[in-house]
């Protein structure tokens, strides 16, 4: 078995600002850990340092078993990269390093057909047998069979890029699981994982004897999962960890009560710091006019000066204040009327049969249904985008429609900064666009470019576009995908409050709660509205 140990470890940003401040925790062996924290808390940064990509200013992380890593990057690989090198890049180093000496070998044979150029390929070949290449390829070999139903020489050379974000991750974690490595390290295992996968990702999670040390914004995820949390808090003087060493359901109150202790504790610092203060100044006085005071005042200034640097206890961690603000307005009771719409996917297709369906001003509906069903698709047709349907849809009376994209892509906002985007899609100049970006915590992301936030900001820059355009209509597709998890909750407020009509695609079972009806896309083509959330 294998365990994580990160101890004391602090790291400060090129600014010099301090990120990192007296991390420690521990994952144990065979245990299922949790990594949460707000966006831009330094979980990138913290898991970098576990995987060894980069070194901690102080204090140091050990890891016992070896390291299977998972990058976040996973699911979401559209470039020439092929199954073998996706698989090889979660094997460990003498694995790669053998299989690079092979690669280039093969090739430099092709090249030049020369004794040496043979020799040198048998030469890597031996070496590639020697490190155990072949008894990879056969775990491979079961990877693919069960994820992609075919031998790895049948996919061996196939473009990632052709499988869907859910295959490219359960391919990986599966290949990780069959690995030799005892500790693994996940981030954002759940992203682009429909309902039965991430059902599938807490089975095998659950039943898997390794080390799992993984980061996640899913709540059903962490509750299904997780036996203990490791939450960075933010603070003044860099961010820290706290270890809940129960279950996510009861963190939220856990660490309210925690927070609740060290404001506590703080006060009462302070009062009694207050009352040192007022009493050397009383005896300073005293001992002014009576010699026999002298005494007492200097003991009292020896008693504040070791209080003082005995320190205040720890501060209670800066909240986020994320501050979601949709508005919507008032329109016909038919927000949207659909009658015998079947849905092509381009290509002459039917991603679905015809299907009958009426949304009403301020329904709350969760759109259900496996990846690939047509439910993209379904919202690209209603927020205008030319597509291919047969049968007739219409929008209701005063329905402005507001459309969140799950893939963030924004071609219209390409080499724009936050600042142009706001002033050149609503008119607002430097302050009042620095004012709404606060409200959202990206004012200090104002001069960057969209394409350089995170998945987080991006996420929360385009709900507060949403906010801003007044849409009476909104269609979120996976909106909750990259929030942090106070976004997520704000979001959730929000949406109570909004008045408006609300449609989302989701995966994320907890978001679903919220809402009020479930329109279902099935495998077979049937949309159908269900009385229950139906995964």
């Amino acid at each position: 078995m294998g365990h994580i140990d990160v101890s004391g470890v602090e790291y400060s940003l090129s600014d010099g600002r301090v990120l990192l401040n007296d991390v420690s925790f521990r994952v144990g062996d065979g245990a299922k850990v949790a990594l949460i924290g707000p966006n831009g808390s330094g979980k990138t940064t913290l898991i970098r340092m576990i995987c060894g990509d980069i070194s901690p200013d102080e204090g140091q992380v050990s890891i016992t078993g070896g390291l299977g890593v998972m990058r976040q990057f996973v699911g979401s690989v559209r470039d020439e990269t092929t199954v073998r090198q996706i698989l090889l890049s979660v094997a460990p180093k003498n694995i790669r390093d053998a299989a690079e000496k092979v690669i280039a070998t093969e090739k430099a044979m092709h090249a030049e057909d020369t004794e040496k150029s043979q020799m040198a390929y048998a030469q890597a070949i031996i070496e590639w047998g020697d490190v155990g290449g072949y008894e990879y390829e056969v775990i491979w070999d079961v990877c693919c069979t069960e994820m992609l139903g075919k031998t790895f020489d049948e996919v061996a050379e196939r473009l990632v890029s052709t499988l869907s974000g859910g295959e490219q991750k359960k391919l990986v974690v599966r290949a990780l699981l069959e690995g030799p490595e005892e500790v693994l390290m996940l981030d954002e295992p759940d992203n682009y994982l429909d309902v039965p996968s991430k059902r599938w990702l807490e089975k095998v999670i659950n039943e898997t004897k390794k080390t799992v040390f993984f980061v996640s914004h899913d709540r059903e995820l962490l509750e299904n999962t997780a036996t203990r949390i490791v939450a960075l808090e933010q603070g003044i003087t860099g961010n820290t960890a706290w270890v809940h060493g129960g279950k996510f359901s009861t963190w939220h109150d856990a660490r309210k009560a925690r927070n609740a202790r060290f404001a506590e504790m703080l006060l009462r610092w302070q009062q009694e710091h207050e009352r040192l203060i007022n009493l050397v100044k009383t005896l300073q006085v005293q001992a002014a006019s009576s010699p026999d005071m002298a005494n007492k005042y200097h003991a009292m200034q020896t008693r504040l000066r070791k209080f003082e640097e005995a320190g205040a206890p720890v501060a209670p961690p800066v909240e986020q204040d994320v501050r979601v603000g949709l508005k919507g307005g008032r329109t016909g009771l038919r927000a949207l009327t659909f009658e015998d719409v079947a849905i092509e996917n381009g290509s002459g297709e039917y991603l679905t049969k015809p299907f009958n369906f009426e949304v009403f001003f301020q329904d709350r509906i969760a759109v259900l249904g496996k990846n690939g069903t047509g439910k993209s698709h379904f919202f690209r047709l209603i927020s205008g985008e030319k597509m291919q349907y047969t049968g007739t849809f219409k929008l209701g009376a005063r329905v402005e429609v507001g459309y969140f994209a799950q893939t963030h892509a924004h071609p219209e906002f390409d080499g724009k900064t936050l600042l142009e985007i706001l002033w050149e899609m609503h008119s607002l100049q430097l302050g009042p666009a620095k004012s709404v970006l606060r409200k959202y915590e990206i004012d200090q992301q104002a001069e960057q470019k969209f394409s350089s936030l995170s998945g987080g900001q991006q996420a929360r820059f385009q709900i507060l576009l949403l906010e801003l355009s007044g849409a009476t209509l909104l269609l979120l597709d996976e909106p909750t995908d990259n929030l942090d998890l106070a976004s997520a909750e704000s979001l959730e407020r929000a949406l109570d409050a909004y008045e408006g009509t609300v449609l989302t695609v989701t995966h994320d079972r907890w978001f679903t709660r919220g809402f009020t009806r479930f329109l279902v896309f099935g495998d077979d083509g049937q949309v159908y509205e269900s009385p229950e959330p139906v995964f």
